[in-house]
This record gives C-alpha cells, structure tokens and sequence, in this order.
C-alpha cells in the first residue's frame, strides 16, 4: 500500500512540475517590489471577488501591526550593530522569489522589506531566487559575478534551498519510488549544502547567514506515507547540523509553522505558500534576526 502511495506522491509532484513549468513566468531578479503606497489598489485589482479583497485587507492589517511590533526593536539593533543602512541578500529556490503569494507582494521577502523600510529606510534588499534551484543549480550560481559582489557588500544573507532535490529525488525515480532511493541521496545532499554554506562564508565571512529549513506540504494528504516527514526532518537535521558547525551562520527551522496547520496557508497549487504562509515565515525570520543581531 505504502509503494502505491509513495508512487502517487510522486506522480503529483512531477505534475505540480510540469504546470509550474508551463505557467510560471519569473520576474526577473532585481525587480523592485510593489510601493507601499500603491499595494492596496494592487491588492484589489489581483482580487475581484469580495471576500478575497477582505481577505487581502486583513493580510494588509496584520502585516503593519507586525511592523508596529517588530520594527523599532529590529531599527535599534541595526542602528547599534551596523551604523548604517543595512544590505540583505535573499538567494535560492521560490520561497525566495515569493511564488504562491498571489498579491505580487514578494513573499517573505518582500513582507520582511516593508516591515523594516515602513517609518524610514534602514534596509536595502536584493533577491536572487529562481524556482525551481536544487543545491547543485545553486553551487553554480554562486559562481555568478553579480551574485558574489551582491554577497561581498551584504550584511544578511537570507537562503532557502532544499525542498526541490527532494522533488528531483521523486521525478527520477518515479515508477519505483522507495524510501532508500531518499537514503541514498542524502548524503549528496549533505556534501552540496556544506559546500553551499562554506562558499557563501567564504565569500563574505562578516556577514550573518540564515538558512531557512524545509517543510511538508503534503502531510495533510499523505498522511500515511510516515517516512514522508521523516525525510523532510532528515534534510532539517542536516541543514541544522552544518549550520551550528559554522561561526556566521543560523538555521531557522520552519516546517512547525506548516505541520498540523489547518489555517489556509498554501497556494492553488498546494505546495507553495500563500500571502499567509510567507506572513508566518517572515515572522519567524524576523524574530532570529533581532535576537541573533542583539
């Protein structure tokens, strides 16, 4: 039962695949984001329907009140520590781009820009993040001029990266998906992330990393497959493990803002986040950075 399962899993990850493929239009990677003062007629535009546009609205509230609470802590730490405007870099795979957040607002990043930036700006962003990116696409990319003199004059450095070797796992081995082709990979997986988090420190050793941990969209669905979680907790335990091995860099575990959330927080496409979602994710990198940066 379970190798039907495991099958079925992997057949809708190929499929999410394959219509992400086709639909999915990146910006490109310096665009800037939506004005603040232009976001709610943007908002009502991208949500016709009325209750989508309350919907949008209270997003829109709850991100300023998580600016009035967060911002003038996180504004006298950067003051204290940095004496100037502060450079975040954010590099990786769609949760850096910010793809299910159907308000065009960014994602995490884009809500951690507008929460620091809403009284004055103290913080300049950059983005880097290409859905799609595994960590072998990523070592390459790191190599990239505009990448590495973005990362030189950084002062935070945002990564997601690791939920797609996990889907490339599954592509590869569809027709026989089993636990151990995961097992397997691993430890490629372990060798390219540590390579990953060395080349970034390499380049900037003065600036603070932060990896964001991977989550489960589909434990909801499968929630028979139990190695499912234990897969995503090894690629968490992992990343966990290299982080603390590493004097600048912190891991920011994610994937207890997902589990057992029945709130809706996913996209159409049931695997990205929503507005909701990358709301919850940009508290919670909020949150370490104040703490890390005090």
């Amino acid at each position: 039962m379970k190798k039907i399962l495991f099958i079925l899993f992997a057949i809708i990850l190929l499929t999410i695949g394959i219509l992400y493929y086709i639909d999915s239009q990146p910006p490109a990677l310096n665009q800037p984001l939506i004005p603040e003062e232009n976001e709610e007629e943007l908002m009502e535009e991208t949500e016709p329907i009325q209750d989508d546009q309350d919907e949008v609205e209270e997003t829109a509230e709850e991100e300023n009140s998580f600016s009035q609470r967060l911002s003038h802590v996180v504004k006298d730490t950067f003051g204290r520590i940095f004496q100037r405007e502060v450079k975040i870099v954010a590099i990786g795979d769609s949760l850096t781009r910010g793809v299910g957040d159907t308000t065009n607002s960014g994602g995490y990043v884009g809500i951690l820009e507008r929460s620091l930036n809403q009284e004055e700006e103290i913080a300049t962003f950059e983005n880097f993040g290409i859905p799609g990116n595994r960590t072998d696409q990523l070592l390459i990319r790191l190599g990239q001029p505009e990448i590495i003199e973005a990362l030189e004059e950084a002062n935070i450095v945002l990564v997601t990266i690791g939920a797609n070797d996990i889907m490339e796992v599954a592509k590869e081995n569809i027709t026989n998906l089993e636990i151990e082709d995961f097992i397997q990979e691993h430890s490629d997986y372990e060798e390219r992330l540590e390579e990953i988090l060395e080349t970034l420190s390499d380049i900037n050793s003065n600036a603070d990393i932060y990896l964001l941990g991977i989550y489960n969209p589909f434990e909801r669905y499968f929630q028979d497959i139990e190695e499912l979680n234990q897969i995503v907790n090894t690629w968490n335990e992992t990343g966990s493990s290299l982080a603390n091995e590493m004097d600048n860099i912190t891991f920011i575990p994610i994937i207890d803002l997902f589990a057992g959330n029945e709130d809706p927080i996913f996209a159409d496409d049931n695997f990205h986040p929503n507005y909701a979602g990358y709301y919850l994710m940009a508290e919670r990198v909020l949150d370490y950075i104040s703490r890390e940066e005090g």
